[in-house]
């Protein structure tokens, strides 16, 4: 590394010295040509009128023609105007111009005042400088045509940049100084996967402490988790902890249009690390590059697969003393080739999952640094209400607080700022417009019928806050959160949420006999959700406990074109009846929660539509009576 250093200064210098030599030479020139042709005393320029003026006085002694220029000597000093609006000078030695038309007749006027007369040809250029016109452009073209020449050579050879350098690796290699400065510490949470990378960080620090016992460690990590998680923030961490050779890609990085460049540019990606070992490459959205051969529309040679073949080749192509370890994520590892998973390859897949309560807490304290906080934050009452949200959620939520705070010109973020910003995330921002008062009226009985229903059922969720005020694509919301993060959902719970969906649309119809197109996203939701109990989470019992694979998403054509059905079309009509009786069951339920609440109902819609927005412990007041709570189901008997 220092003797490429040093040639590289050494380079640096000589060329320093030629710009400097041929600075010198134009400078010598241009002094060597002012002294040559500005010599003796500098004549005043004079206007034309002034020129036959003095030659009518006779006072012109002598001239010299030059073209179009006359400069000559005045026999007495005197007192000329050189241009109009300046002051008089004493001229003695005078310059100036002839005009196009003047021949024959000034020489004869000259020689009538007795005025000595020279005269000389137009001033050509020097010798020199011909000679310079002359060559300076062959010089030009010959050295454009030879610094082509060189870069494409080195280029041939394996050189950086131009036309044949597009085979090359354009991954980003962080070493010494370039090394991210993000550690495990600035990772909040996630203790058992940094317990897995560590261990492959400390076999880059010391491999011969893993091959003393005969021990190998995984050449391939797979990072796998939603979009958001802190993927890619772990293997910024992963290079900020190794501290040696790093390379990042993205896989998309690799396809070009032409056949055959995505696999030069894995061979030398590989090549690279290789030679820097021990050495780690991350690959983001390997995706882009792993997704199964022969899947779909896309044929077996196009330049993706190619992509993946060479991919393959290098992960397997691995010796044993080799210590390259090859990293990779992506939030789709149902696409990925099997080829690509297996042991000898990515044979180490580590889950990255939302974050739970206390890591959520984590994640803030470390978003919140750098923001003057006020002292009613309470970070882990904020952590509590964003169930489900990634590291990147939680990222946004802090910023949009501070934005919030700036906006209303506050001296520190508040806790009124950070529940506004949830509101923003989840909801959407408010959304200036006129209504009606019969659609906010509408509105309000709509929206208490969700929250009515979700207060009297036990076990749904908490209700944080019921709103009219029109948000994103809602016109009112009811917003509930769960007290803790959950991981089974009992069809009991998902009736009563069923039942909270088809909430709004039942008081419509109960008060005012008719229903309107505001339960569109409620009808949606509520299908969804019957459609999966029924047909993949075995809910049903005319079904039976089968999952059929009805209502999966496929945002990827995968293996087949087109998805078969696994089911018959008896059980089909079966499957669209026990869909439609679960949600009937569920309005049923609703709607005589309503019957027989009615008059809470028209407390709940007037306290909407004047203030707009009902927070727990206002429902509370309204209400008059405390929320169902779940009781314990006593243990079945088997």
């Amino acid at each position: 590394m220092d003797g490429g250093n040093k040639n590289k200064d050494g380079l640096k210098s000589q060329q320093w010295r030629w710009l400097l030599a041929l600075v010198l030479f134009f400078l010598v020139l241009y002094l060597w040509q002012t002294l040559t042709y500005n010599t003796g005393q500098e004549a005043q320029t004079i206007t034309y009128s002034s020129f036959l003026g003095q030659m009518e006085s006779g006072n012109i002694k002598s001239v010299v023609i030059e073209g179009h220029s006359v400069t000559g000597e005045l026999n007495k000093a005197a007192s000329i105007i050189p241009q109009k609006g300046t002051k008089p000078v004493t001229v003695t030695k005078f310059k100036t111009y002839l005009p196009a038309f003047q021949g024959q007749q000034l020489i004869q006027e000259l020689q009538s005042k007795n005025v000595t007369i020279s005269v000389l040809p137009e001033k050509k250029t020097s010798a020199l400088m011909d000679f310079l016109v002359g060559i300076l452009p062959w010089v030009l073209i010959i050295g454009v045509w030879v610094f082509i020449m060189r870069r494409t050579a080195k280029q041939i050879s394996g050189g950086p940049g131009g036309l044949f350098s597009f085979g090359e690796s354009k991954a980003k290699l962080f070493q010494g100084g370039k090394t991210p400065t993000i550690t495990f510490k600035d990772v909040a949470g996630m203790e058992n996967t940094k317990r897995e990378l560590m261990e492959i960080i400390e076999f880059l620090r010391d491999p011969a402490k893993y091959r003393a016992l005969g021990a190998k460690v995984p050449k391939g990590v797979l990072l796998v988790g939603p979009p958001g998680t802190g993927k890619t923030l772990l293997a910024r961490a992963v290079a900020g902890e190794a501290g040696v050779p790093f390379y990042s890609i993205s896989a998309s990085e690799f396809i070009e249009m032409f056949v055959g460049v995505g696999a030069s540019r894995v061979r030398d990606l590989f090549k690279k690390a290789k030679a820097s070992q021990p050495s780690i490459i991350f690959m983001d959205e390997i995706d882009a590059v792993g997704r199964t051969r022969g899947a779909g529309l896309g044929g077996g040679h196009d330049e993706r697969e190619q992509t993946l073949n060479q991919l393959l080749g290098e992960m397997d192509g691995f010796e044993s003393h080799e210590a390259v370890i090859v990293m990779a994520a992506t939030n789709r590892p149902d696409v990925l080739d099997p080829a690509l998973l297996r042991p000898g390859r990515f044979d180490r897949h580590i889950v990255i999952d939302r974050p739970g309560l206390k890591e959520r807490k984590a994640i803030l304290e470390i978003h919140v640094r750098g923001k003057t906080l006020a002292p009613d934050v309470d970070l882990e009452k904020v952590a509590r209400g964003t169930p489900g949200m990634t590291g990147a959620d939680l990222e946004n939520l802090a910023n949009e607080a501070a934005l919030i705070a700036v906006r209303k010109n506050k001296k520190q973020v508040e806790m009124k700022d950070f529940d506004e910003a949830r509101d923003i995330i989840l909801m959407g921002a408010v959304r200036e417009e006129t209504i009606s008062d019969y659609e906010r009226r509408i509105t309000a009985y709509h929206e208490s019928g969700h929250a009515l229903v979700a207060w009297e059922l036990p076990g749904t969720d908490p209700i944080h806050k019921v709103s009219i005020v029109p948000r994103g694509m809602a016109m009112g919301v009811t917003q509930l959160l769960p007290q803790e993060d959950r991981h089974y959902y009992p069809r009991s719970y998902l009736m009563n949420k069923l039942a909270v969906a088809l909430g709004g649309r039942a008081a419509e119809k109960l008060i005012f006999n008719d229903v309107s197109t505001g339960a569109q996203n409620d009808l949606k939701e509520a299908t969804q959700l019957a459609e999966k109990m029924v047909a993949q989470w075995g809910m049903s019992d005319k079904v039976g406990p089968l999952n059929l694979g009805r209502a999966e998403e496929h945002p990827f054509l995968g293996r087949e074109l087109a998805q078969p059905k696994r089911y018959s079309e008896g059980m089909a009509w079966l499957m669209d009846q026990e869909i439609r009786n679960l949600i009937e069951e569920a309005q049923a339920t609703a709607v005589q929660i309503l019957k027989d609440k009615k008059e809470t109902l028209d407390r709940l819609a007037e306290g909407l539509m004047k203030e707009e927005s009902l927070d727990y412990g206002q429902m509370e007041k309204i209400v008059g009576t405390p929320r169902k709570t779940p009781q314990a189901a006593p243990p079945k008997k088997v």
